[in-house]
């Protein structure tokens, strides 16, 4: 799926720097600028591993082989070279090793198609470790997470096209009654095509529910719809922000409206009639009589399995199941079958004379049906506009899942498709850059060296600042989470652009010769800002998943951070105090000991949350651990300390006036400690208003 979850845990370890320095963070995985296919390098560079793996084995298949059921040929397309076989194979295979050897990847699978013909299909190093089974391209099925989707939005098309769904209804009409959208105080219904846009106007929560571990607490999908319902935070229809609950909610109303489940649904409608033979939306599980079936047998046993790169070397992880939010993300697929998928959306809905979707259908997946700005990247009737090299544009759709990341890519006017898939949690940039890279070496002139119009200092000022996702949980602990890593910081570059960092990494932007465009320097996609009453309130991922939002000082991590690091050291004086007093210092009135008791207490408190945070920051590296065991119980803990703490502070504040008035001068506090109680009493206060803010104190909502 095209989710934030294995870059969300990776991430959280920045927790406690911010909270103790207030550094800044990185910003949410697949929404964030540095996050698309960017034609750049397709090897990125990496740490010196402490050992490197074996180069892994190369399954070769000849280029020009075809699926178990031939494509049907389609004409070349004037103007246009076909792909060189060899020169291809040449240049993937070395993008693929270098890869493959530089981010730790255990197997890779893909395959390239043109008009109609399978160019190129191959599978690399292992679908099983532990099995010594290497990667088939004909046989082997990788998760290929969010790319399902597309198969959602087919079965979605052809519904529209008989009239049986209409897109500007409420998705209400289609569902349910436990099922449907409440409208928690917003005046307008989230509509069909709020969600094949990803505009419903849905929060984001993933961390404990999106995956499971454990087969035995994989849901139904309409148990998991009315369980987990995400908080409506705006109106329908305003900013993109990607959502795998509103696609699940379109499955859900497509099994309504066809009177069976959604697996047997997409199989009848989709996958059969198009050939797909080792394609299916089913896990690998135990038959239960309230879930659909599981994965046959025999695709089961050529399942790859999902490999996390640790300091040993990669490891085995156990299946993460999807099954119970199946249309967002549940499918798996070989590269001989996304190679015949990507033929049968190329040719506009047919493949061997069977029409699988209509004409109609075709050109709605290949025109935006939404832009939150001119120039910015949009959605195809669900699936994503992609900018590529020499001005294309492409369709298509990225996933990823807690292991597996994939990426499918198609190109009109080039009669090209591309698909790409790895099973490890460190493979990310291979399928993102891949197909770009593919485009630009043998479709698009020599990138030149940007020629643009330099920023003015005060130019750039209008943008710089930071930008929060809107792909995120908007209260509780997982919004504190998100609020920390969801965040983009836009400097003025020395070239006189934009330097964006977020996800931990720095991408240049030049400007365009439109006001508030600017172009990616190392590729084709294009960051879009927007302006509200005059000034910069926000810019558009290029990925089209979510926008990101300027924050106020409140809500800057800088702010957290200092306000944190003044509050430890204050906590850490508090209890210095205790025990380096001289006698002198130790009198006090019976209202001033209770203060001094209370202060003491909060210091210990506080102290003891940061003390968790650190904790759970620290195994923060373990994906499954974060994701599996959330809610976290040190955060729970923290949060709670937090909490009463708060609750004294407010005390210890309304006690201030009591203590400044005392007793007998030899009876109470001197002046300097008055003074210091106060301060600290406001430092505390001030802490506790930023945690509330930021929904840290919400212990009760994870």
């Amino acid at each position: 799926m095209t989710l934030r979850m294995s870059s969300k845990a990776a991430k959280c370890a920045a927790i406690v720097g911010l909270w103790l320095a207030g550094a800044g963070s990185a910003g949410s995985q697949d929404a964030t600028p540095t996050a698309t296919a960017a034609p750049a390098s397709v090897a990125p560079a990496a740490s010196t591993p402490p050992a490197r793996p074996a180069r892994p084995a190369i399954r070769r298949v000849a280029p020009a082989a075809t699926a178990a059921v031939a494509p049907p040929t389609v004409p070349a397309l004037p103007g246009v070279a076909p792909l060189p076989a060899p020169e291809l194979e040449a240049f993937v295979d070395g993008a693929v090793r270098r890869a493959m050897a530089d981010e730790h990847i255990a197997g890779v699978t893909l395959s390239v198609v043109q008009n109609g013909q399978v160019v190129l299909k191959k599978g690399y190093g292992a679908a099983s470790l532990t099995r010594g089974r290497p990667v088939d391209p004909d046989r082997t099925l990788f998760r290929i997470g969010s790319i399902s989707k597309t198969f959602t939005w087919i079965a979605l098309q052809n519904e529209i096209d008989a009239g049986r769904i209409r897109p500007d209804a409420p998705i209400n009409v289609y569902l349910p009654e436990k099922l449907q959208v409440r409208d928690q105080g917003k005046k307008t219904p989230v509509r069909v095509r709020d969600l094949y846009t990803h505009t419903p106007g849905f929060e984001d929560r993933t961390l404990g529910q999106l995956f499971e571990r454990d087969e035995r607490r994989v849901r139904p999908l309409e148990v998991y719809l009315r369980q987990e319902r995400p908080n409506r935070v705006r109106e329908p229809g305003q900013l993109p922000a990607y959502s795998n609950y509103g696609v699940a909610l379109v499955g859900a109303a497509l099994a309504n409206t066809g009177a069976k489940p959604f697996e047997d649904l997409i199989a009848e409608r989709v996958i059969i009639p198009a050939g797909l033979t080792r394609t299916t939306f089913r896990e690998p599980r135990a038959w239960r009589e309230d879930l659909p079936a599981p994965m046959a047998p025999a695709l089961a046993a050529d399942l790859a399995e999902g490999y996390r790169w640790t300091p040993l070397g990669l490891e085995a992880q156990p299946v993460e199941f999807i099954g119970q939010i199946a249309p967002a993300g549940s499918a798996s697929s070989t590269a001989a079958d996304m190679a015949r998928y990507m033929t049968l959306l190329l040719n506009g809905g047919t493949i061997d004379g069977r029409t699988v979707f209509s004409p109609r259908a075709a050109q709605a997946f290949r025109t935006a049906s939404y832009r939150p700005a001119a120039g910015a990247a949009g959605w195809n009737a669900g699936f994503q506009d992609i900018p590529l090299p020499g001005g294309r544009r492409g369709f298509g759709h990225a996933g990823a899942t807690l292991w597996f990341h994939s990426n499918m890519v198609l190109v009109p006017d080039l009669g090209l498709g591309i698909f790409i898939s790895v099973n490890t949690d460190t493979g990310q940039d291979l399928p993102a850059t891949l197909p770009a890279a593919i485009v630009e070496r043998f479709y698009a002139p020599a990138r030149a060296v940007p020629n643009f119009t330099r920023l003015s200092p005060d130019a750039a000022l209008a943008y710089e600042g930071d930008y929060l996702t809107d792909r995120r949980a908007y209260g509780g602990l997982e919004g504190f989470v998100d609020r920390l890593i969801g965040v983009a910081t836009v400097r003025a570059s020395a070239q006189g652009g934009l330097a964006i960092t977020s996800d931990g990494r720095t991408r240049l932007w030049v400007p365009t010769d439109r006001e508030d465009v600017f172009k990616a320097a190392d590729g084709a996609d294009v960051l879009v800002f927007q302006r509200q009453d005059g000034a910069v309130a926000r810019f558009f991922a290029p990925s089209g998943a979510s926008a990101y939002e300027r924050v106020g000082p409140m809500f800057q991590q800088g702010m957290l951070g200092g306000v944190a690091v003044l509050a430890a050291l204050a906590s850490i004086a508090t209890l210095a105090g205790v025990f380096v007093r001289s006698r002198r210092d130790t009198r006090q009135t019976t209202s001033q000991a209770r203060a001094s008791l209370l202060q003491t207490t909060q210091a210990v408190l506080w102290l003891a949350a940061m003390a968790c945070v650190a904790l759970f920051a620290a195994g923060s590296g373990d994906v499954a651990g974060v994701v599996f065991g959330w809610p976290s119980g040190w955060l729970l803990t923290a949060s709670a300390c937090a909490f009463i703490a708060t609750l004294l502070s407010l005390v210890t504040l309304g006690m201030i006036p009591i203590v400044w008035r005392g007793g007998r001068r030899v009876d109470s506090w001197t002046e300097l400690r008055k003074l210091s109680f106060t301060i600290t009493a406001l430092i505390f206060i001030a802490f506790a208003i930023v945690l509330a803010a930021w929904g840290f104190l919400e212990f009760w909502n994870t």
